[in-house]
Parts: C-alpha cells; structure tokens; sequence
C-alpha cells in the first residue's frame, strides 16, 4: 500500500483527533495504527543533564502543519546515524513531538469494475492509515545537544540534509548553555 503525498494531509486546517470509543458501536476508528517512532530519546541524557554538552541546537515549526510519524522517524534515523559515526556518543537528541492525531483515507478505486466496490461519498468516514502530529507555530521539533562549536557546523550541516523530508518550514536555534538545564 503505498502512501499518499504529505501535501494531501500537511497544510489542512485540522482538528485533532485521537479518540476511540470504549463501546463498540460508537468507535468508528476500531484500532489505532502502531506506532513508527521507536525511540525519542537517543545519545547520552546524563552528559546533558551534567552540563557537558553546552551547545543546544533546536528545531523549530515555523509554520502550521502536520507531520506524519513515518516522516519524523525517517529524519530521527538520519540524524542519529549521523551524530553517531561523527561524534561517538557525545550528544543527546530528542523528538519533543509526538504523533497523537490519527489520519484516515476514504480509499477510491478506479478502472473498469470499479464502480461496484464504492459507495461514493456516503459511509465516507476513512479507514485510519497513520499518524501524524499537529504542529503550530514555534513547536519544537527536535533538541540536539553537542559539546563543541565543530559539532555544531556538522550538525547544521545534517539538518540542512533532513529539511527535505519535513513538509514544512523550520527554524534552527542556536544556544550556548551556561547553568545546567533543568527540564528536558
């Protein structure tokens, strides 16, 4: 099965919708698709808790839209493999989003015989096909941490890599930590 443009869910104006019914009659959506994120927290978090990893880098939404998890893991992979073979462990990296929004398509089929199979327009509902998150403006994307100023070009660098697999405009912040951070 492949998988609709990212232009066919990114832009929409959207309301979030996550629930499923506890009765059976009432859910329309009978099981939420799994999950493709597997990891959000990669690296070593105690060498940023510790105060070691004084360069953050953090991505920014700079526009309203959705991002579909296939999307966010795709681009949680590149980075991760990445900062790893480049500087050994010594970083931290999260995905603050988290997909919750549960995406349906109404499937349509087309060619000859076709038009036995579909009800058109009536019973439109959509089976679920994925998950995305509900971005808004100023949302951080993703926190990278790195202990020096060459990590930080190489990390920009990668970035700039990933920004095509983002259906939407973003903003990287640049900061040099002086106390120890409190949240994460």
């Amino acid at each position: 099965m492949a998988l609709r443009k990212a232009s066919a869910y990114t832009k929409r104006k959207v309301l979030p919708f996550t629930r499923v019914s506890k009765k059976k009659g009432k859910s329309y959506i009978k099981t939420v698709p799994p999950q493709k994120i597997v990891k959000f927290c990669m690296g070593l978090q105690s060498l940023y808790m510790s105060g070691k990893l004084p360069e953050k880098i953090i991505v920014v939404a700079d526009e309203k839209a959705q991002i579909r998890h296939n999307a966010l893991e795709a681009c949680r992979q590149y980075i991760n493999k990445a900062l790893e073979t480049e500087l050994l462990g010594q970083y931290f990296f999260k995905v603050c989003v988290f997909p919750h929004h549960i995406q349906r398509e109404n499937k349509m089929l087309t060619g000859a015989g076709s038009d036995r199979m579909q009800t058109g327009m009536q019973l439109s509902y959509g089976k679920p096909v994925g998950k995305a998150a509900i971005l808004k403006k100023g949302t951080k994307l993703f926190l990278i941490a790195v202990p020096d100023e060459k990590a930080v070009q190489f990390t920009r660098g990668v970035l700039k890599k990933v920004k095509p697999k983002i259906p939407l405009r973003l903003k990287t912040i640049h900061e040099h930590l002086m106390e120890l951070p409190t949240n994460v």
